[in-house]
């Protein structure tokens, strides 16, 4: 089965079975003092040109948690895009864990947070009655499929730091950015002025794994034991490291974030000749976003599982993986000639 519900469906790059295999030939010593997560905490520091501090965890949930309780107390809060992941599709595990409230703020109509909505949160500070607003998290990409520019997120970042906030950006599909923009790493992370940054690997063609990658040193000293009791503290660390390294080595994930985007750029372009069919946003990265008619909702997804964004307009989102071929594309656009 091919589908366009969630790169998630997705299998595991041939890359990354490949260092598995590799970092699975010997004994080595656990919780990240082995010689693979050294040497890949090393090879972060050369793509993001800074010196990172890197923490290996389990999954997505698990980075964010463990990024957004490293930069808040439980009498904070936080302040989020309304359609964000950590706001709508991670059940209550980021209040429940950091025991911060979480407030959500309109996106405009790419998906965005801006300055303006923003500052409109940034209210009540020094009152006892009120969370203390303490982080701005944004996603990168959106949720809504379109990319951050640098300086977009630099005037966000500045704004947040004026009013004594930490920025973390949830970068589950921040590969998938990156080569959109056709930039590099630093470039709409550290240098953008994020503090902290969940990078997703899993998405991306690892079998599981995601990374915290911290830019502010301030932070440092109380992730590490976050890390811990966070329950994301891996015992063998180093076959999520090991993951990493065949991603960032030879620009392995630019290849397939690139071909993923190529193949959402296709997708786009095949369904947009249905007269029926409206394509809603640019699309940057590997995301499409199409109102389809709703009888075909049915038809398409026995064949190729998708998923509605949006239920009073039928708006789908479709995804594609590094996987997804153009003739995976055709097979689903010519179910839509019989419909």
């Amino acid at each position: 089965m091919k589908s366009f519900a969630s790169d998630n469906y997705a299998g595991v790059l041939p890359e990354v079975m490949e260092a598995l295999q590799k970092a699975n030939h010997e004994h080595a010593r656990s919780y990240g003092a082995d010689e693979i997560t050294a040497r890949v905490k090393k090879l972060f520091c050369e793509v993001f040109h800074a010196d990172v501090e890197v923490f290996f965890v389990f999954n997505g949930t698990g980075a964010n948690v463990l990024s957004i309780s490293s930069t808040t107390q439980s009498f904070n809060s936080v302040i989020c895009a309304d359609i964000s992941h950590i706001y709508n599709d991670e059940s209550s595990a980021p209040e429940t864990f950091t025991g911060c409230r979480f407030f959500p703020v309109p996106s405009n109509a790419n998906g965005k947070l801006t300055p303006e909505a923003v500052r409109q949160r940034l209210v009540r500070k020094g009152d006892m009655h009120y969370a203390q607003t303490r982080l701005l998290s944004v996603t990168q990409a959106t949720e809504y499929g379109t990319v951050y520019t640098p300086d977009e997120l630099k005037a966000l970042t500045t704004l947040a730091h004026e009013h004594d906030l930490y920025v973390h950006m949830d970068g589950s599909r921040f590969f998938n950015a990156a080569a959109g923009l056709g930039c590099s790493f630093d470039q709409i992370s550290g240098d953008a002025g994020i503090d902290i940054l969940s990078l997703g690997g899993t998405k991306a063609g690892m079998m599981f794994g995601e990374a915290v990658v911290v830019f502010n040193k301030e932070l440092v000293p109380q992730i590490a034991y976050k890390h811990k009791q966070a329950m994301q503290l891996a015992s063998k660390t180093r076959f999520i490291a090991a993951q990493f390294g065949a991603m960032l080595e030879n620009n392995t994930w630019h290849k397939h974030a690139s071909h993923a985007n190529e193949m959402a750029r296709y997708l786009a372009a095949s369904i947009s000749r249905y007269p029926r069919v409206k394509v809603n946003n640019q699309v940057q990265g590997n995301a499409v976003f199409a109102e389809l008619p709703r009888e075909w909702n049915a038809p398409l997804q026995a064949k190729y599982p998708f998923y509605i964004w949006r239920e009073e307009t039928n708006e789908a989102r479709l995804m594609c993986s590094f996987d997804t071929t153009q003739k995976d594309i055709d097979a689903f656009t010519d179910l839509m000639n019989n419909l």
